[in-house]
């Protein structure tokens, strides 16, 4: 099973909107998604039409009963979504308690890998939305994946919550002897601004050897329109151009070989 997570300490930089596109261009390519929302404001639920405070369980049931996690136990807290083959763990604001509450635990770190391992025969891919800030749950997206996409605004502030997100995964690999296998993508390219082709020059100096090459994400106002219908813009509008480049990205994607490195 792929697992990937989407995470930035920004927040309004594409995220659920990323992890949404490629759940559902994946769906469109016969794979079974499984999307987990770690994010306690539970925006993916909301894109995709389920209201997280009508949800009989979340993803804060599986973390409370982290110790005695079996694959009947995970699944009573899967939904499905419209599109078939595309299902979610959703998130509440009750996982705004978790650092506070059961952060000291030991094994809190790697509740999602152990979740993810036994669901691994259930599906092809998971991806993992992110909260933009960094705690228990951003630490358990990190360990759980095999690669992490990272989408930056081409704004400035954006720029700078792409900065704070690089510093996070070195401190963090670090500690944990691990070098982050990741992505920058470049979101909501707007070329008739002055803003935009400054940050992607930026990010093209500065991160660009882990910068998505020669592409972006435009803005399109499909994507809006899209969560507005509760579905994957692939689904709803699939020959926009911000569905085409997210089509490319997953190409892209598709055709690297990611796994975070052990070193020393």
């Amino acid at each position: 099973m792929k697992v990937w997570t989407v995470a930035n300490q920004k927040g309004g930089v594409g995220k659920t909107t990323t992890v949404a596109s490629l759940a559902g261009a994946f769906v469109k390519r016969g794979q079974r998604v499984l999307m987990i929302d770690t994010d306690p404001h539970a925006s993916l639920g909301y894109y995709l039409g389920i209201d997280s405070e009508e949800v009989p369980g979340s993803l804060y049931d599986v973390f409370v009963n982290h110790k005695s996690l079996t694959q009947e136990f995970i699944k009573q807290y899967i939904l499905p979504t419209q599109i078939e083959g595309l299902d979610l763990i959703p998130a509440t604001m009750a996982l705004a308690t978790l650092d506070r509450a059961l952060g000291h635990q030991e094994g809190m770190g790697l509740v999602l890998r152990n979740l993810l391992v036994l669901l691994e025969d259930c599906y092809d891919v998971a991806i993992i939305d992110c909260p933009p800030v960094l705690g228990v749950l951003m630490v358990n997206a990190l360990a759980a994946s095999q690669h992490i996409i990272i989408p930056v605004q081409t704004e400035f502030l954006a720029i700078k919550g792409l900065d704070r997100m690089i510093k996070t995964m070195e401190l963090m690999g670090r500690s944990k002897k691990t070098r982050y296998s990741y992505s920058v993508v470049p979101t909501m390219y707007d070329k008739r601004t002055k803003a935009s082709p400054i940050a992607l020059a930026y990010m093209q100096e500065k991160y660009n050897k882990n910068l998505w090459p020669d592409n972006v994400i435009p803005v399109d106002t499909k994507f809006r329109d899209a969560s507005l219908a509760h579905l994957p813009a692939s689904h709803y509008s699939p020959s926009s151009r911000g569905v085409k480049a997210y089509s490319l990205l997953l190409d892209y994607l598709e055709t690297q070989e990611f796994a975070h490195v052990k070193i020393g």
